[in-house]
């Protein structure tokens, strides 16, 4: 950019943004939690408050340790700003700091990822019963890269699209060294289920999506899942009248959303989805962890604002870190409501270590639809939010263990659908 000062043209060089991000991990990692602050934007500053910036370095960097090695800062041009990823290698995991630097080297989005996972085949998985290609579902600016797991065979065949929880997941659904819809992916076509995975919206355009204003569960999750299952139905493999949505999490509560906008489903599948809002369900997390005071009461006040917003409001600053259109796009919504209306079969599973949507909103479902003999419930007791067995009260940090959907799982689904 140049700019006139005292009749001269002044050239003045942007911001290097691997400097920037490379300042900022070094930053947090040694708990400078002002400095960084100082280093974002006024949006993010808004939707992530210097004091939460020190909790989550508290709860998610300070477990891992001192890092062992920081690696170069890898930069991708996103229009006029930039997405920088800078791994880093502690003891326990490796970890990927991703973060957007807009042109004036300003911090616009700050991520945590878990690092490339060391994935071990689980014994349910039977590599010599399927294959694998890749695909591209959506078309125009939001195309997304993809993987289809086909059985052998000529089929056709049943087939499942999976759908993502909330944040910027990637294909295989990776957390800490769990790989959620591999592990799905491959134990569904071991038993001659087509599956098709993708990388998120939010992970594959995550800066474009930042700077986007209106954003709705539809643009995060909805669109790209009905997308996903028009795509099934072209593949020669598999059988367009017998395609169905499983939905995890963020993707199990809005999954009447998809049947409704798709309207040819054949059916769901819902792991651990939630019926509450989304505000309900943060305050309840927060006193699950034991979150101290005086932050479960801001948490809480934060919750009723989103209680009490208006459409006039949708261009206010973001609350819980998430943008008001969003919040006011779920505004009523009830997805156990509309699961009512549909006709298809649902089968619903709930972890009973599941903190995150925890056995009040599996019973909720089975108050709405419990009646109906086209709808399967399971629950299991050892299993957490990402349907992993432990013991004990379940916590994130037991997420950074190396774990697989549970192999009952695995088998509930495929009898389900066959």
């Amino acid at each position: 950019m140049c700019v006139f000062a005292v009749g001269l043209l002044v050239a003045q060089s942007a911001p290097d943004p691997a400097a920037v991000a490379r300042k900022a991990v070094d930053l947090l990692l040694a708990e400078k939690y002002p400095d960084v602050f100082q280093m974002f934007s006024p949006d993010l500053q808004k939707a992530i408050p210097q004091d939460a910036l020190a909790r989550i370095g508290a709860s998610q960097l300070k477990p891992l340790g001192a890092p062992q090695k920081i690696g170069d800062p890898a930069v991708r041009k996103a229009g006029t700003n930039n997405v920088v990823t800078v791994p880093v290698t502690f003891a326990a995991q490796n970890m990927n700091f991703f973060l957007a630097v807009n042109a004036t080297g300003q911090i616009y989005i700050l991520n945590l990822q878990h690092g490339e996972v060391i994935w071990q085949r689980p014994a349910y998985s039977k590599p010599d019963s399927f294959r694998e290609r890749a695909v591209i579902t959506g078309d125009g600016e939001w195309k997304l890269p993809g993987t289809l797991t086909v059985p052998a065979g000529s089929g056709p065949f049943p087939a499942i699209v999976l759908v993502h929880d909330s944040g910027p997941a990637d294909r295989d659904d990776t957390v800490g060294d769990t790989k959620i819809f591999k592990d799905l992916a491959e134990g569904l076509a071991s038993r001659g289920i087509v599956v098709l995975r993708y990388e998120k919206r939010a992970r594959q355009y995550s800066a474009r999506m930042a700077g986007m204003s209106g954003n709705t569960v539809a643009e995060e999750t909805v669109d790209d899942a009905v997308a996903s299952a028009a795509l099934l139905r072209t593949q020669t493999e598999v059988d367009p009248k017998r395609v169905f949505v499983l939905g995890h999490g963020l993707g199990g509560y809005v999954a009447p959303r998809i049947a409704e906008d798709d309207g040819k489903l054949a059916g769901l599948v819902i792991l651990g989805g939630q019926v509450r809002p989304i505000e309900d369900l943060m305050v309840e997390r927060s006193v699950y962890r034991g979150v101290n005071a005086q932050d479960l009461e801001t948490i809480k006040g934060l919750a009723k604002r989103v209680k009490g917003l208006e459409p006039a409001d949708a261009d206010a600053p973001p609350i819980l870190g998430m943008p008001v259109s969003y919040l006011l796009d779920l505004k009523g919504y009830d997805p156990a409501a509309l699961a009512k209306k549909f006709t298809f079969p649902m089968l619903i599973l709930q972890g009973e270590r599941d903190f995150q949507t925890t056995m009040t909103d599996f019973n909720l479902w089975k108050a709405a639809l419990g009646t109906r003999k086209d709808v399967t419930f399971h629950s299991y007791p050892a299993l957490n939010h990402f349907f992993v067995a432990g013991q004990g009260k379940s916590t994130e940090a037991e997420y950074r263990k190396a774990g697989h959907v549970a192999p009952e799982v695995i088998e509930d689904i495929a009898k389900w659908i066959g």
